[in-house]
């Protein structure tokens, strides 16, 4: 029987741009729909809105550049030891728009959750939105998924479908999806931090 995990409460949030979901985690913590403090935001990006979100409400901000390192496992291997330092149980990606090698995982060990615009495992990678209109399909979405050395094929927390409209462009579908984003992905931290929960094969299970 696989391990079951119990609960955590430290959070950290990596990203790379504007912060609209961290945003959302903000504001679902403040409403206690999750029960946990963001103890760091990291963006290896200088001078993005995410930061100036995050400074706005009183969490601690580091720049952790992913450029002039000697190697890819050197940086992955810092950004570990500075969630460490702040004893970080788990990592969220909130458009963190590098992608970890598995030495992050081996020296972080704690779950890692990404949200992903699309119903993985459909178009994982860049610009699912576009991926999906490109093939027409009718329904789209979002995915939360626990992160491995795989891209975008870690066990799947949760999801929620999109439709594409007639019409629909990349742009379009993407910001519809991004409204889901904001509800699913507070949601389905709000069940890996409370524990109860284990991996059997590749599901995510609940007890």
């Amino acid at each position: 029987m696989p391990e079951l995990q119990v609960s955590w409460r430290r959070l950290g949030v990596l990203v790379s741009g504007r912060g609209s979901n961290l945003q959302a985690l903000i504001a679902a913590i403040g409403r206690r729909e999750l029960e946990a403090t963001i103890a760091v935001v990291i963006s290896n990006v200088p001078g993005v809105a995410a930061l100036d979100h995050a400074a706005a409400a009183g969490i601690e901000t580091l720049v952790l550049p992913h450029t002039g390192w000697p190697r890819r496992e050197a940086y992955d291997e810092a950004l570990a030891e500075a969630l460490h330092a702040r004893n970080v149980e788990v990592v969220c990606l909130a458009g963190f728009m590098r992608r970890l090698s598995s030495r992050f995982l081996e020296v972080f060990q704690g779950p890692v959750l990404n949200v992903h615009p699309s119903l993985l495992p459909a178009f994982p990678g860049l610009d699912s939105p576009g991926q999906a209109v490109a093939h027409g399909v009718k329904v789209a979405g979002c995915t939360v998924h626990l992160v491995t050395a795989e891209l975008d094929a870690g066990p799947i927390v949760a999801q929620t479908a999109v439709p594409v409209l007639p019409g629909d462009t990349g742009e379009t579908l993407a910001a519809r999806i991004l409204v889901e984003e904001h509800r699913l992905l507070p949601a389905a931290v709000a069940r890996v931090v409370a524990g109860g929960w284990r991996i059997d094969g590749r599901r995510f299970v609940d007890a």
